[in-house]
């Protein structure tokens, strides 16, 4: 029995050394090693869809929506329901594409949603380039802020918002798939920090401004999905790289 005990723990060091060799391995395999040290092309692409989620601006409407809107003069009351319906728009968009991903495929969706959020976010920087008059948007103004908001989440929700998730779960070959997930989830969790960081700043210099720029990355994210993303419908794991 004893002799038994020292050849299980021998047996179990040794799947141990192996599972942290494969997690090694795998990280290394992110790599090419040429002229330079550098990621692969499908990683870099992981990381631009993920980081290009986030800088369309999405999470501001989240966080900030309730803040955003009493900053232009609308009433705390009210724009704590505006905030509800955002999130209730949020999940409707949501829906829509769970149901439409597998039947339109995942890169319609992304330039579907691009198009749709370079457009609202576009009409939410006008709006909010308007003069306020007694502490509030004019009123075309504001009823514009209010529906290219909500249009925005809308078209967010039904593509970026879930089809990222579904090519960065689809893109990858399996040799590379954790730890390039890995690497993914990070840089979208570092590009989400710095939006959600730096928007009171931007807003106190000029609000219509930094809705510009979420309108340049959401306008960029279209050269990018058409130039880069493959479409992962109907593929195999093996057939990615």
């Amino acid at each position: 029995v004893e002799g038994r005990g020292v050849d299980l723990d021998h047996r179990v060091a040794e799947i141990d050394a192996a599972m942290r060799s494969e997690h090694k391995s795998t990280f290394k395999d992110l790599f090419t090693v040429g002229s330079r040290f550098k990621l692969l092309p499908i990683v870099w692409v992981g990381i631009g869809l993920s980081v290009f989620q986030q800088l369309v601006g999405i999470n501001v409407a989240f966080y900030y929506s309730a803040t955003l809107w009493q900053s232009v003069g609308i009433d705390p009351s009210s724009s704590f329901f505006y905030s509800f319906t955002t999130s209730i728009i949020n999940i409707i968009g949501t829906v829509i594409a769970m149901v439409l991903v597998d039947r339109v495929g995942r890169r319609p969706l992304a330039l579907v949603g691009s198009v749709g959020m370079a457009i609202a976010l576009a009409f939410e920087a006008w709006a909010f380039s308007a003069d306020l008059v007694d502490g509030k948007l004019p009123e075309t103004q504001g009823v514009v802020a209010l529906i290219a908001a909500h249009v925005f989440v809308l078209f967010f929700a039904l593509s970026w918002g879930v089809v990222v998730w579904v090519f960065l779960g689809e893109m990858f070959p399996n040799r590379i798939r954790a730890a390039a997930l890995g690497v993914a989830a990070s840089a979208q969790w570092i590009a989400n920090w710095a939006i959600t960081a730096s928007f009171p700043s931007l807003a106190d210099w000029n609000l219509s401004g930094t809705y510009v720029i979420y309108t340049v990355f959401a306008v960029l994210s279209i050269p990018f999905v058409l130039r880069y993303v493959k479409e992962t419908k109907g593929k195999a794991l093996e057939e990615m790289g």
